[in-house]
């Protein structure tokens, strides 16, 4: 799946020479039907904690039951408002990812985002999920024997037939996180005309990283199609942090960029929506923006929840990254970073679209990624305010 050109080849006369792909030539790939929205490229049971208490007890069920992953993250307690709003329904998204095959939240008993109501969202999503307490099973011992059970019968249950389906049902989820020079001018075009492949096929892209937004709202407005839309992007556009630790280097980076190419990441293609954080992507086909930092962790999990099949990130540092739902293929423009990490890293910048596109779907088709083979994930989710 990796790739790369001459090592003295330069990346954007790679990138500015890519040929076009023929369409619907090699592009099919496997996927599990979930009689729900989208198709799955993984078949993961998620053990998905409701609150921080709970993730060690995930933790350890996820690691007794083959193909069980899990989500630590340090929310669900002490939570307030918009707050926990948010984290419930991220949770909720994450777990109806259609790489999801069924899900088992893990609950304390006195957290603001209970389990039990937890579990009932995810089953109206029309996922298979079951769900435990600490508290109500007499203990963490108990609790873990009774998930494993639970998580087991859930395994048991999985679809393991796959069907052909073409790009027009994928759903690609995009992060570039550091608007260095090397992500702008080569490996974000690269990864814009392989969105523009995928919406042409039908299918759907979703990009995170607001900092693109916050930095040149009018020159994203104008690739904007819809009302509905443009007020979205308002939103996103006018909202204003007010702690000076928001102002985050890749923030400047942006701000310093040119309008243009902060949005060569989407390519030429027009933005049909404009979602919230952990909101569903309900657009058709097409290209949306998705408000979370381009912090991978916080952004894939977004990503995740919104729907995303897998995740394209771009990375000049080359730092290893990886989620427990969705696969990440990461891609560099720095040479010097690829060869040093060759490894860990899935795609070089000197790659062609067309070889891009081939990766992405070799990954679709279920080939492990790099972060895939080594076991690396993370998992976060941007937060609104302090928990209390």
């Amino acid at each position: 799946m990796t790739r790369e050109r001459d090592a003295d080849a330069e990346t954007d006369s790679a990138i500015g020479n890519a040929a076009a792909t023929e369409p619907g030539a090699g592009t099919e790939f496997e996927a599990y039907d979930r009689d729900r929205d989208g198709v799955g490229v993984r078949n993961r049971v998620l053990v998905v904690p409701s609150v921080i208490c709970s993730h060690t007890v995930a933790d350890r069920i996820a690691d007794a039951v083959p193909g069980a992953v899990s989500a630590p993250h340090d929310h669900g307690c002490g939570q307030l408002g918009d707050d926990s709003e948010r984290t419930e329904r991220t949770l909720v998204g994450v777990a109806a990812n259609p790489n999801v095959a069924g899900a088992l939240a893990v609950g304390l008993g006195c957290e603001t985002v209970q389990s039990d109501r937890l579990a009932g969202s995810i089953a109206d999503r029309g996922v298979p999920v079951e769900e435990v307490a600490i508290q109500r099973e007499g203990g963490t011992d108990a609790c873990r024997e009774a998930g494993i059970d639970l998580a087991t019968a859930l395994r048991a249950r999985i679809e393991t037939e796959r069907e052909r389906v073409g790009l027009e049902a994928a759903t690609v989820g995009v992060v570039s996180s550091d608007c260095r020079p090397s992500s702008l001018e080569s490996a974000d075009p690269l990864v814009g005309r392989v969105v523009e492949r995928i919406v042409d096929a039908g299918g759907r892209a979703l990009i995170a990283g607001n900092e693109r937004i916050h930095a040149h709202p009018d020159a994203v407005r104008e690739r904007v199609a819809t009302s509905d839309a443009r007020e979205r992007l308002d939103g996103v556009a006018d909202s204003a942090y007010d702690s000076p630790v928001a102002v985050t280097a890749t923030r400047k980076r942006a701000a310093d960029a040119t309008p243009e190419q902060v949005r060569r990441l989407w390519g030429n293609r027009p933005v049909r929506d404009v979602l919230e954080y952990g909101e569903w992507a309900a657009h058709e086909t097409g290209v949306a923006l998705v408000d979370a930092p381009s912090a991978f962790d916080e952004a894939a999990t977004a990503l995740a929840a919104a729907g995303a099949q897998v995740v394209i990130h771009v990375t000049a540092d080359g730092i290893p990254t990886g989620h427990p739902i969705v696969p990440v293929l990461t891609v560099t423009g720095d040479r010097n970073t690829y060869a040093a990490l060759r490894d860990d890293l899935d795609v070089a910048g000197a790659t062609t679209a067309d070889e891009l596109l081939m990766s992405l779907r070799a990954v679709l088709d279920g080939e492990p990624t790099s972060s895939e083979r080594h076991g690396v994930t993370s998992f976060a989710i941007t937060r609104v305010g302090p928990s209390v």
